[in-house]
């Protein structure tokens, strides 16, 4: 398995809004990033076909629209990036992440209880369930 380089902040963005919902044009990612940031629709789509020649995107024509997915899985990207976290922030303890998580941060109860769910299932032969 080759190894893929690091996201940019901006980068991870755009995977988030494409793992999230699914294959999208650039001025519809644009839309939907999450730091509501004013950006021009050329600077989105510049980044996005970078991303394309990293390896991060592929894109399809739908009309005369480049319509863009992901080309790497959300598990192989964020993996190692949280693991590295986890071991270089918090000494390696999961537990203290969750901790950080909950200070910082506001939860909502659907939050918690999807938590939860997912702490109780996290020792299960059927962990392979997707959250929600």
């Amino acid at each position: 398995m080759s190894k893929i380089p690091r996201p940019s902040d901006f980068e991870l963005q755009v995977l988030g809004v494409l793992w999230e919902n699914g294959p999208l044009a650039a001025r519809q990612v644009m839309d939907k990033l999450p730091d509501n940031k004013p950006r021009a629709y050329t600077s989105v789509l510049s980044v996005m076909q970078v991303m394309e020649k990293k390896g991060f995107l592929t894109h399809t024509m739908e009309g005369k629209t480049n319509i863009y997915r992901p080309s790497v899985a959300k598990g192989r990207v964020l993996g190692g990036m949280m693991r590295r976290m986890v071991d270089l922030v918090f000494g390696g303890k999961s537990t203290a992440v969750l901790q950080a998580l909950l200070e910082e941060k506001a939860v909502s109860a659907e939050e918690l209880t999807e938590m939860k769910r997912l702490i109780e299932n996290a020792g299960s032969p059927s962990r392979s369930a997707k959250p929600k």
